[in-house]
């Protein structure tokens, strides 16, 4: 957590001596702790917030942003061709230089000024310097300028320093200099040819945006699949997606060593076997790490550098008081920044209520429990195709013992997506919970699929009936008329038996 060079001056706490006391410290001025302690200052609590780095974290400037700001280029580009009567007006390639300029814009030069104004109008006080837990309530500063500055909070402390980067240690990693999802979505040229190692969002991602401003894209996974968290057809269709626009997708290949002697030269991966791939740069996106291992959790009983087990209220399991809280990627529940947010959001509500003497276990609209973390998380992965998911795979559904039913439908047979997309290829599937009568799962598949998934997400989260579902008229003629055929298609299993 080292300071960021490109940090504006910062609006800092108004305490000019060594030491200072708020009802609420919040360690991490990423998305996750910037909305607890918005809402904990909406709850009238004098609240100070910790980061060492750019105020807005991570997916502000090198992860969500960013690489979004990468994908939709071609992403337009792409939605252009597939449509007779627009592909035509279609001339030239992607301008890279403009693409990685409108990146630079999304992410304000690496400067916070902006998100420290907003700190400033919520009256959310910073303090620039690395935050450590001193013991119960207390966290000390290591401030850029030198010097140490001791906070003391009445009511909790809040941990939210997300996650890092997990680089295996592999013979030659170092000298190997091999890119992090950081230096993925901040580089500013393009690499001739880049290697990637993981087949996960990551990998999928930048393997998209890199491949289509120019380079010459390995993706190496050690499985056999793409995307092995959601349905398998989905890892199958991006994998096809990938091909078809130029990058290789390499099932099976772990990397053993690398090597880079010539600092300016280029990186040679060995495989388990003794293959080798040669490339301009190594992107590693291989997994995260919790930020924890220079937080001070030794001093209240906690092993530096592990994940942090919180209860639903996310309230750190196994320190006594109710005043340590943990949000957001660190607690490994569910690590996107939406969640996080989500997350964020139950904590200011229970250390505002706590604060207040007020009952945590009875709160209207549920927002004292955290529990669409585990039953209803939506993710997208904006490859080509698009992937979209939120709530349970059938694999997943069966393993746990629940009795499903799976109902797929071939996303193109909609008239909405014919119209959308010439050729247009992609496949839904919702996982029906029998027994309860609600979907447990649902995943698209397609171009512009990421617009289905809110009304997916609040289906599994309310766990509507599907019987009412039929209710719910998709318009004609959208790609939303998938829920009619996947209903129908549901009935008609049920009546087939």
């Amino acid at each position: 957590m080292s300071d960021a060079s490109g940090a504006s001056a910062p609006s800092e706490s108004r305490e000019a001596a060594g030491s200072a006391e708020y009802d609420v410290i919040v360690i991490g001025a990423g998305p996750t702790g910037e909305n607890v302690a918005d809402r904990t200052v909406a709850a009238g609590l004098r609240t100070a917030i910790v980061e060492s780095e750019l105020v807005g974290g991570d997916c502000s400037y090198w992860a969500c942003i960013p690489s979004k700001a990468l994908l939709r280029p071609p992403a337009a580009l792409a939605a252009a061709r597939a449509v007779g009567g627009a592909r035509e007006a279609v001339t030239g390639r992607l301008d890279a230089a403009a693409v990685l300029e409108r990146r630079d814009s999304f992410v304000s030069g690496w400067q916070d000024d902006g998100q420290v104004s907003w700190l400033d109008s919520a009256g959310i006080e910073l303090v620039r310097g690395h935050g450590r837990l001193d013991g119960e309530r207390r966290v000390t500063v290591r401030r850029p300028e030198g010097g140490t500055l001791v906070l003391t909070a009445r009511h909790a402390v809040a941990v939210c320093t997300g996650s890092a980067a997990a680089v295996p240690g592999l013979p030659g990693v170092a000298e190997a200099r091999p890119w992090t999802p950081r230096e993925a979505t901040s580089a500013k040229s393009v690499p001739g040819r880049l290697a990637i190692v993981g087949g996960g969002v990551v990998g999928v991602e930048m393997a998209a945006a890199w491949g289509a401003l120019g380079s010459k894209v390995t993706l190496l996974m050690r499985g056999e699949r793409l995307l092995p968290r959601m349905e398998a057809f989905a890892g199958e269709l991006v994998a096809e997606g990938l091909a078809e626009r130029g990058v290789e997708v390499r099932g099976g290949a772990s990397v053993a060593a690398l090597r880079r002697p010539d600092p300016r030269g280029p990186v040679t991966l060995t495989l388990e076997g003794g293959e080798e791939v040669e490339a301009d740069e190594v992107l590693f996106a291989t997994g995260r790490r919790p930020r924890t291992e220079d937080i001070g959790l030794e001093t209240v009983g906690l092993e530096p550098g592990s994940w942090i087990e919180v209860d639903d209220t996310l309230r750190v399991s196994g320190v006594d008081g109710d005043w340590l809280y943990c949000v957001g990627d660190t607690n490994h529940r569910s690590m996107v920044t939406h969640q996080g947010k989500y997350q964020a959001r139950v904590a200011g509500a229970v250390i505002a209520a706590r604060a207040a003497g007020e009952p945590v276990d009875a709160a209207p609209w549920g927002r004292h429990v955290a529990t669409a973390d585990s039953a209803a998380v939506p993710q997208v992965v904006f490859s080509e195709p698009e992937a979209a998911s939120v709530g349970v795979t059938a694999e997943e559904a069966e393993r746990a013992g629940r009795r499903v039913r799976v109902v797929d439908y071939e996303l193109g047979n909609v008239s909405g997506a014919a119209l959308f997309a010439d050729g247009y290829r992609g496949r839904a599937r919702m996982v029906v919970d029998l027994d309860r009568g609600h979907l447990a799962g649902v995943t698209f598949v397609g171009p512009q699929v990421s617009d289905l998934l809110h009304a997916a997400t609040i289906a599994v989260a309310g766990e509507v009936p599907v019987e009412r579902l039929w209710h719910a008229v998709p318009s004609f003629p959208t790609v939303s008329e998938i829920w009619l055929r996947l209903l129908e298609t549901c009935r008609d299993q049920e009546a087939a038996g």
